[in-house]
């Protein structure tokens, strides 16, 4: 049996060792066809093979790289650079309060885009032209939401108003309504009687404070304050008769305001603490919307009450409207709600006093500190108006070197120095990094318009630098060249800026032809800033004003 078993194993082995030769042997004789073409009888055969095998060979490294490609294409861009943070807090603890310096500081370190997490947000900062059209107009429909944090939320009702409502049908809708009727070039015009009715009592009480110390932003903020009472509700007698001083309500409602908003707020970046509100933030700010509420609403209610009144002929008052009277008449026609016309009203009498006694002040401020200025300002309105009147708003638009200063105050001292954060509605690319849905974008204005590449010797103060343009729109106030954008730009430009550059101009050009000025003795200049919602300065401008007309009778 054994025997048996060995014959067969042997067998096999023989047969397996056969098989494997015969099939070497044909291997060897495909490879010989390949490798000895001298040995081969079909040449016509290798001919049709080698350029088979050359073109699978292409198409396959084709297919491949393809692949890599595709791979490659589809992988997201990563997030801007930026400094490490700690867990839970991000960078919070070493943010400070100078937040538009630190922001350059750590552009010079991170370059002109980075990011930074306050809690558990992300924050990026854009710092240059280039990186700021990629926003407000290559992908300015994308970036036109604001950040509504919770003070915004609480005095805009829930984001109500013009400013801070999403980008929507609404807002285009209240955009239009403020711009095409409110500030339209004819109801502007309509209330020019007010700009020059308002400055000129703000000269009268300048010239009865002759020699004493005058606060410059409480003097502009008063006549701006008069000047957008009287446009929004033109019955002084009314609010005298219910004992509301208005300008003086705005005053305090629109400080108190700016102070709220330009605080951080721990809720806004740990939402799961908003609920208790450690800091009264929103219990603050709601607070100012109560009072504010309450002045509106009594206004509004009792000019429905007076339009609902007929005269004996049955018919309607009609004559200028002020501005709540054209929101009021075109509030069911425009499908506006009560709720938006005191959001529209708060808009316009809170931002608009807000920003120009800001301007005025840093304005003043710095003609005062440069003397050449001063005399060149003062020089052209001799020109203009002369030292036997008064400056009129027809004078305004010769005013040309003092529109070139106001031009170099907002570079130098941008009112809204990173403007108001913006929001992306979706997933996009910027400078070659990704932005998330739904992080806070800041435009880092302060650091455009001071920096070196842009501007020649950008911390000097040198209005000269806007007259090489003249003749052109170049340096205008809607952002049209992005290097110059202290209003912002794109669809969520200031809508205020005509009415702004009126006021600015105005009060700017009376008070420096009406007065010379100085510090009061042992003062020095002092430049330094503040930062909040807006640049203010740190130390209040107090000036002492000087009769410069020799007609005493053209400030009474």
């Amino acid at each position: 049996m054994n025997n048996i078993k060995t014959n067969k194993s042997t067998k096999k082995k023989k047969k397996k060792k056969t098989l494997s030769y015969k099939c070497s042997h044909r291997l060897a004789l495909l490879y010989s066809q390949f490798t000895a073409p001298k040995m081969t009888e079909n040449k016509d055969e290798l001919a049709m093979v080698v350029p088979l095998v050359i073109t699978i060979s292409i198409v396959t490294l084709g297919v491949l790289w393809y692949k890599f490609t595709l791979s490659t294409s589809s992988r997201s861009p990563p997030l801007p650079p930026g400094p490490r943070s700690l867990p839970v807090v991000g960078y919070l603890p070493f943010l400070g309060r100078d937040v538009h310096n630190k922001f350059t500081n750590m552009a010079h370190t991170y370059g002109p885009i980075f990011k930074f997490y306050l809690g558990s947000k992300l924050h990026v900062v854009i710092n240059t032209p280039e990186l700021a059209k990629e926003v407000v107009r290559d992908q300015d429909e994308t970036f036109a939401n604001r950040d509504l944090t919770i003070a915004a939320s609480a005095i805009t009702y829930g984001g109500q108003d013009l400013v801070f409502s999403k980008n929507n049908a609404t807002w285009r809708n209240l955009r239009k309504i403020f711009v095409h009727e409110v500030l339209s070039n004819k109801n502007l015009k309509a209330c020019s009687s007010f700009r020059r009715d308002e400055v000129r009592k703000t000269i009268k009480n300048v010239f009865s404070k002759i020699g004493t110390n005058v606060n410059i932003s409480e003097i502009a903020f008063l006549t701006e304050a008069n000047v957008i009472t009287r446009m929004v509700w033109d019955d002084t007698s009314y609010i005298g008769e219910k004992g509301i001083n208005l300008g003086v309500e705005l005053q305090t409602m629109a400080s108190n305001i700016t102070k709220i908003m330009g605080q951080p707020n721990l809720s806004d970046f740990f939402p799961t603490l908003a609920w208790f509100d450690l800091q009264g933030v929103e219990r603050n700010m709601k607070n100012v919307a109560k009072k504010r509420d309450q002045i509106f609403e009594s206004i509004i209610e009792d000019r429905i009450k007076s339009n609902n009144k007929m005269s004996p002929d049955g018919i309607r008052r009609e004559g200028n409207k002020d501005f709540l009277q054209i929101l009021l008449d075109i509030k069911d026609q425009q499908g506006l709600n009560i709720t938006q016309v005191k959001a529209l009203l708060s808009d316009f009498m809170i931002a608009g006093t807000e920003t120009t006694t800001t301007l005025i002040e840093w304005a003043m401020a710095n003609i005062m500190r440069n003397h050449k200025v001063m005399k060149k300002i003062q020089e052209e309105l001799v020109e203009i108006v002369g030292l036997n009147n008064m400056v009129e708003e027809s004078h305004l638009p010769k005013l040309q070197y003092l529109d070139t200063t106001i031009k170099e105050t907002f570079r130098l001292h941008p009112i809204a120095p990173i403007l108001l954060p913006r929001v992306p509605s979706k997933d996009c690319v910027v400078g070659g990094y990704t932005i998330p849905k739904g992080c806070v974008i800041f435009l880092n204005v302060i650091s455009i318009h001071r920096n070196p590449q842009y501007w020649d010797n950008p911390l000097e103060f040198n209005p000269e630098r806007f007259l090489a343009n003249e003749g052109t729109n170049k340096w205008d106030y809607n952002g049209n060249d992005l290097k110059f954008l202290p209003f912002g730009s794109g669809r969520r430009l200031c809508p205020g800026v005509p009415l702004a550059q009126k006021m600015q101009m105005l009060i700017l050009a009376s008070l420096l032809h009406s007065f010379d000025w100085s510090l009061p003795n042992g003062e020095e200049h002092d430049l330094s800033e503040s930062f909040g919602i807006t640049l203010k300065k740190t130390k209040p401008l107090i000036a002492i004003p000087y009769q410069r007309l020799p007609d005493a009778s053209l400030y009474m």
